[in-house]
């Protein structure tokens, strides 16, 4: 009987295992879920400083047609030491990667960040323009 049980619940749990193993979901090459979403924009941007405080004077103007970010930052933050935090559309992701503080003090040239969709096909470089409050 004891051994009956046994061969039971292997049968049981073969097809569990087999169907869990299954590569139903493709996974990028940062471990990220691959989905059928085609959708590719920035809904929200901040600017924190080290103190992980916001550095923004006003809320950042996102055009999502022109792909451009304009954020105005308080006069006196240090721009060589701030953290972008982006909030993307569902299961779209950002490159580069965003590890730690950035360097923005060279105001002429603007930072290009490219969101990728969720399937991995759309592609739309963002230009973040940082300005000064005077």
């Amino acid at each position: 009987m004891k051994r009956f049980i046994k061969v039971l619940t292997l049968c049981m749990l073969f097809p569990l295992v087999w169907v869990s193993c299954k590569d139903d979901f493709p996974i990028d090459e940062d471990g990220l879920l691959i989905t059928k979403r085609a959708q590719c924009y920035v809904s929200n941007f901040e600017l924190l400083g080290s103190d992980l405080q916001t550095v923004r004077s006003k809320n950042p103007v996102i055009d999502t047609v022109a792909c451009t970010i304009d954020v105005e930052v308080f006069f006196g933050t240090d721009l060589r030491n701030v953290y972008p935090q982006f909030s993307l559309v569902t299961d779209a992701k950002l490159d580069p990667k965003i590890t730690g503080k950035m360097d923005f003090s060279n105001l002429d040239e603007p930072k290009v960040f490219t969101v990728v969709s969720g399937n991995r096909q759309v592609r739309k470089p963002y230009t973040v323009r940082v300005s000064v409050q005077q």
